[in-house]
């Protein structure tokens, strides 16, 4: 396989990573601002763009802080509703087949219900999915920052709509200093009724970070593990489980994670034998979508045409949907990737 972008493109994709509120079309966010009273940094699409666009954030705490305009305009069931529409949309046409996309529904609230703030979203999507034909599912973010009561609260809420379309809890937010510990009762509540689980580790703070969402928390999938080759001992824990990892190379040279796409460990735990996917995060601050992050593993980190087929199935194969589901998923994917020359 020759790689060229517009190939990797073409390719039939699998994404397990990334933020609703971090994929807003500009154009659409200026609408939802005159629509709710609310001030935004620009007022052209082309210029707000620039103005969410994250280049030297100096840490994961100051990158977050874009996610301060998106939420804004997402107060609403209306907002809420188009905002997944496009996101599936927007999905569709990166050639994604299967996408889980998360958020926090509490970021919502009070200005609509946390019912309001999920069935907004998921109204969406279903729309999304009737008109494109690919498949999604939500995962509902808990925050590090708030009382470990209400990730109980929103653990809860995710079990309640596991019938609708949601298949996952997570743990986002500032990580240093907020440990996945903290929020333990929650993970157990969700694995309890059936939910996966995934949470952030090892973007915003080292491997003990990782330990605590994988063993303390029970993680089925780790967000974005970069420093996880730090406890070499762990490494061959998540190797030996095939615990897959949510890599999101723009996103952590953005928060500061990593230097330059360049020195990302992810070669090294590929080679290894990580169960490594390729992800955006979000693709409104990282200004990317998942063709260019394939194309970037492609040209800074020599990944082969072969590797690239590895990393789309490992994505597929580490979805959170039932045995038949993902069956069918993978003979999908596997089929197509077979038919492009």
């Amino acid at each position: 396989m020759t790689l060229t972008l517009d190939l990797i493109r073409r390719l039939p994709k699998a994404e397990l990573h990334v933020h609703l509120d971090g994929c807003l079309r500009p154009a659409t966010m200026l609408d939802l601002a005159r629509e709710q009273g609310v001030h935004l940094p620009a007022d052209t699409p082309e210029a707000l763009a620039e103005a969410l666009f994250v280049r030297n954030a100096d840490s994961l705490e100051t990158y977050l802080e874009r996610y301060v305009y998106t939420v804004s305009v997402m107060q609403t069931p209306n907002a809420l509703e188009r905002i997944a529409y496009e996101f599936v949309l927007d999905a569709a046409r990166d050639n994604i087949r299967y996408v889980e996309v998360r958020y926090c529904p509490a970021l919502h609230v009070p200005a609509v219900s946390l019912t309001e703030a999920v069935e907004a979203p998921l109204a969406g999507i279903r729309r999304g999915e009737a008109e494109t034909g690919i498949v999604v599912r939500v995962i509902v973010c808990a925050l590090r920052t708030l009382p470990p009561a209400v990730s109980e609260d929103l653990a809860r809420l995710a079990v309640d709509y596991r019938s609708e379309g949601v298949v996952a809890f997570d743990l986002a937010g500032a990580e240093r200093g907020h440990a996945a510990k903290d929020h333990a009762r929650a993970f157990e509540y969700a694995r309890r009724h059936g939910l996966f689980c995934t949470c952030h580790a090892g973007e915003g703070d080292g491997a003990d970070s990782i330990r605590q969402a994988l063993l303390t928390c029970g993680a089925h999938r780790l967000g974005h593990g970069t420093r996880l080759g730090e406890d070499p001992a762990l490494e061959e824990e998540v190797i030996a489980r095939q615990v897959p990892l949510e890599v999101c190379l723009t996103s952590n040279v953005h928060t500061h994670t990593v230097p330059d796409v360049a020195e990302h460990p992810v070669r090294g735990y590929l080679d290894r034998g990580v169960a490594v996917t390729l992800n955006t995060d979000s693709r409104l601050m990282d200004r990317t979508t998942l063709s260019d992050e394939y194309w970037l593993a492609h040209r800074k980190l020599g990944f082969t045409g072969a590797e690239i087929e590895r990393v789309i199935l490992n994505a597929v194969r580490g979805a959170f949907l039932d045995e038949d589901e993902k069956a069918r998923l993978i003979t999908q994917v596997e089929a197509d990737l077979e038919e492009i020359p």
